[in-house]
């Protein structure tokens, strides 16, 4: 039986990759309904994101490739730092000076899989 895949990507979200990492590392290797649950119940402002960006991901799952829902699984969750060509912002420092302040933004890409049964 061939191994499939549904991924899910989320773009420019203008949050640290550093505290996108701390809420994935939560769910690695959950099934989707333990993961779903530690989202809803973790208190940090980036679950709300990472929860619509696992819906996504599940829907993609059963709606494009038929798999079943219920043995779905985070296979790997990972972020990396979008750019930061646009979000650069001044900050008054003392003696009239300026100090350079980068908004952060991340991509956050979701893989899930079906559980084989052994």
């Amino acid at each position: 039986m061939e191994n499939r895949e549904s991924r899910a990507y989320l773009r420019q979200l203008r949050v640290t990759p550093r505290k996108v990492k701390i809420v994935l590392d939560l769910i690695r290797g959950k099934d989707v309904a333990n993961a779903m649950a530690i989202l809803k119940n973790t208190n940090k402002l980036v679950c709300e994101d990472v929860e619509k960006l696992l819906k996504s991901a599940i829907a993609n799952a059963d709606h494009n490739f038929g798999m079943d829902v219920e043995k779905l699984y985070v296979a790997e969750c990972f972020v990396t730092p979008g750019i930061l060509k646009n979000m650069k912002r001044v900050r008054p420092r003392a003696q009239g000076r300026a100090f350079r302040v980068l908004k952060r933004t991340s991509h956050v890409t979701i893989v899930l899989r079906e559980r084989q049964e052994a």
